[in-house]
């Protein structure tokens, strides 16, 4: 015997809120879930909602089964959970101020001085997102080509 798919059946209010966010909702994951919704709400399978979507067939299910065990509550609260902060993070004053004090030329002496500094030491790409996010821009340099002196 096949499972019998739960397919959604939207109120007037749900209609008009999921109308409302799935085009304008400030998160773009919210977005996607409403449009799922909608898209199956509509009378599409869960595969041509998933492809419309641009998201896997299992996720599709699973915005579905999210709506059906909690409402539209279930898709519209979405809580990142905690972002790891870098130890660095502790130090940036003092690197900001020691940078702007004496300016490095490259990405190895800054990263020896942040290791003299605060004992931390961190790869090429790391430091280089991390001194971006302090406000020191990334800047490749490249030898500069002078023409040949005449005599």
């Amino acid at each position: 015997m096949a499972t019998q798919w739960f397919r959604p059946r939207l109120s007037t209010a749900e209609r008009a809120a999921v109308l409302a966010d799935r085009d304008r909702h400030p998160d773009p994951v919210v977005r996607t879930k409403l449009n799922v919704l909608w898209t199956v709400h509509l009378g599409y399978s869960r595969e041509a909602a998933a492809q419309i979507a641009h998201v896997g067939v299992a996720t599709a299910e699973r915005y579905i089964l999210a709506y059906r065990d909690g409402g539209l509550p279930s898709l519209t609260h979405r809580d990142p959970g905690p972002r790891p902060t870098s130890e660095l993070a502790d130090h940036a004053g003092r690197i900001t101020q020691s940078l702007t004090d004496h300016p490095v030329r490259t990405t190895a002496e800054a990263i020896e001085r942040i290791h003299e500094r605060t004992g931390i030491r961190r790869g090429r790409t790391q430091t280089r997102k991390f001194l971006a996010g302090l406000g020191f821009p990334w800047q490749r340099t490249r030898a500069v080509p002078v023409p040949p002196q005449s005599h």
